[in-house]
């Protein structure tokens, strides 16, 4: 490894990540706590314009990984948790590998512990690094892959403790794939730049046994279940501890604005979370992103970015009946999201009434709570303004549309959503079947398909098409000869899709005073990237990730130049800044880059 610390006077703000947080005064009680020692590792990648960002490197840094930043990473980050199991049987580290600081494993609710109140769970795998605040953000650091804590679901289910990297069963390992680590990175940094909230990879490390450990940053990086443990318990105290924790951050930060009394701060972070996870679960399901969202609140953030992505999907249709198989459960669907949302809305609700009257009202009482007024409306109008956006309207249009939805737009965007519908939710004949990691009904049309051709052939001839070229267009892989046939019902959906779009452009066209032809050709160009061909799945960054797992230590730094053209080319804002194209003399990257770029146009309409 080197003698620690040798390069780290170069870059001295990673020194502040030493496991301190604000959360240990906050709720003493919130966190089992953990000496830590270094381990041998490489640095795979490392996103040098989110380090910027967060102040660990100059502004000027050049994206171009030096032996003082290497070693201050591994000083930093590439450390494994010395645990119950470790001390128990007598481990020895020598003086020169242990860091100074403690590491929080945080506790929170999670649904795969038989305890359901938090009493058990948490970062199983886990530790959080610490804050860093640089231009007045404070940002949290936590890392994967860090080793096996008493979090674990094991740990709870057996009694046991474990040793780091035991397989006697699940959930019991503490460890990350170097597979899954990449994974994460390509779906959360393609996620961040088309402005869906997430946790930020900042670094990736390949350790010596094969693993990895995945470094995270988040302005907020607390979940709704490090609140849900102590509501569970009723322990309002420490309940307190978190909600103020999170509210002060959040205006410190400048996400929100200064609150006065802390029973405003209670009420302002119930209606917040209320507009958050309206908006979130209306994403969710019109960008088609599984994200397993459920009551306990653990995978996604208070903020309502995505955090913890072993079980996030991106689809390519609307897979509505894909769920996730945990061994016991199976997860929530896409649109079951919606009410899990909004039982965590609620949740919120009850949080709130809690701290402001101190007790804790039943749960059933709130069913009518003006907060779900407001996440009702904010998904509505979320998921309206994503339709649009779809479509490829411009916002000048978007906005002339949803600002007369009480009125003549709101039937046309109404009419054009049940048409949509119809060729969105349409599901193949065979019905059911596995897939590696759980179950689903495959749909068999992309209406992105059709948002992306149809502009253009109506610029071009001022005719709608015949039914059997419209389902040619619409019919994704998964469909069957027989549902290409342009029968009756499937001639009369294609004639009202045609009709409710149509209607919908030209109405767009006269509120934004534009000839019809002309919003036609800005419709056209702008669905053409955002709805293009080549879009992200799981499916194709699980196959993505595996490639460059498997060659890491070869390509080295072209890790990081791989994943950010491909995440770059993979921008779906109208407008915005052309992919930068793989350097002639660069083979690897182009191959590697190419070779991706070939997978995710093969496997567009996937999980």
């Amino acid at each position: 490894m080197g003698r620690p610390g040798r390069h780290s006077s170069d870059y001295p703000r990673f020194a502040a990540l030493d496991g301190s947080h604000p959360l240990r005064d906050a709720v003493p009680d919130g966190f089992v706590d953990y000496r830590a020692r270094r381990r041998p590792g490489e640095v795979v990648y490392f996103n040098f314009t989110l380090a910027r960002e967060m102040g660990l490197i100059p502004r000027g840094h050049p994206a171009r990984m030096t032996a003082g930043l290497r070693r201050a990473i591994l000083d930093t980050f590439c450390i494994v948790v010395i645990n119950e199991y470790d001390e128990a049987h007598g481990l020895r580290v020598p003086r020169g590998e242990l860091r100074p600081g403690r590491y929080m494993a945080t506790r929170y609710l999670q649904l795969q512990h038989h305890d359901r109140t938090g009493r058990t769970s948490g970062d199983g795998r886990g530790l959080w690094n610490g804050t860093l605040t640089s231009r007045g953000v404070t940002w949290d650091v936590a890392s994967c892959g860090t080793g096996v804590t008493r979090l674990c679901p094991a740990t709870a289910a057996t009694g046991r403790l474990f040793k780091t990297g035991s397989t006697a069963t699940d959930y019991c390992c503490g460890t990350c794939s170097l597979e899954e680590a990449l994974a994460t990175t390509l779906m959360s940094e393609t996620f961040h730049r088309n402005g869906i909230a997430t946790e930020r990879t900042l670094a990736v490390i390949a350790t010596d046994d094969g693993f990895a450990i995945h470094v995270r940053a988040g302005r907020n990086l607390l979940r709704p279940s490090h609140f849900f443990g102590w509501l569970k318990q009723g322990d309002l105290a420490r309940l307190r501890g978190v909600a103020d924790l999170y509210v002060e951050r959040q205006i410190a930060n400048g996400d929100w604005p200064a609150i006065r009394g802390r029973r405003e701060r209670y009420r302002r972070l119930a209606e917040e979370v209320a507009r958050t996870f309206g908006r979130v679960a209306a994403t969710f399901e019109r960008e088609y992103i599984f994200c397993w969202l459920d009551w306990d609140g653990d995978n996604v953030l208070v903020d309502g970015g995505i955090i913890d992505y072993g079980s996030v999907r991106q689809f390519g249709l609307y897979h509505r009946e894909y769920r996730f198989d945990d061994g016991p459960r199976w997860s929530t669907t896409i649109p079951e999201q919606r009410r899990k949302a909004r039982e965590i809305v609620r949740c919120f609700a009850q949080i709130r009434d809690a701290l402001v009257e101190g007790r804790r009202p039943p749960l059933r009482s709130l069913s009518r709570d003006p907060v779900l007024g407001l996440f009702d409306r904010a998904h509505a109008a979320e998921r309206d303004r994503r339709l649009l956006h779809g479509v490829g309207l411009d916002p000048a249009a978007v906005a002339a549309l949803l600002g007369d939805a009480s009125g003549g737009a709101g039937e046309t965007l109404s009419r054009f959503r049940r048409a949509h519908a119809w060729f969105e939710r349409a599901r193949s004949a065979r019905g059911p079947i596995r897939v590696n990691d759980g179950i689903t009904w495959n749909a068999i049309y992309s209406t992105r398909d059709l948002l992306r051709e149809l502009p253009e052939i109506y610029r071009r001839t001022g005719e709608r098409i015949d039914a059997g070229t419209f389902l040619e267009i619409a019919a994704s892989t998964y469909a069957t000869a027989r549902d290409r046939r342009a029968d009756g019902p499937r001639r009369r959906a294609a004639a009202r899709f045609q009709r409710a779009y149509l209607e919908l452009v030209e109405l767009a066209a006269r509120r934004t005073r534009r000839p019809v032809p002309e919003l036609l050709g800005t419709v056209a160009a702008r669905s053409a990237t955002i709805n293009r061909y080549d879009r992200i799945t799981g499916d194709a960054v699980t196959w993505g990730a595996r490639r460059l797992a498997r060659h890491a230590r070869r390509l080295g730094a072209t890790v990081g130049e791989v994943i950010d053209r491909y995440v770059e080319g993979q921008r779906l804002e109208p407008g915005g800044a052309r992919p930068r194209r793989p350097a002639a003399g660069d083979p690897d990257v182009r191959r590697i880059l190419d070779a991706l770029l070939q997978f995710t146009a093969e496997m567009r309409y996937g999980l």
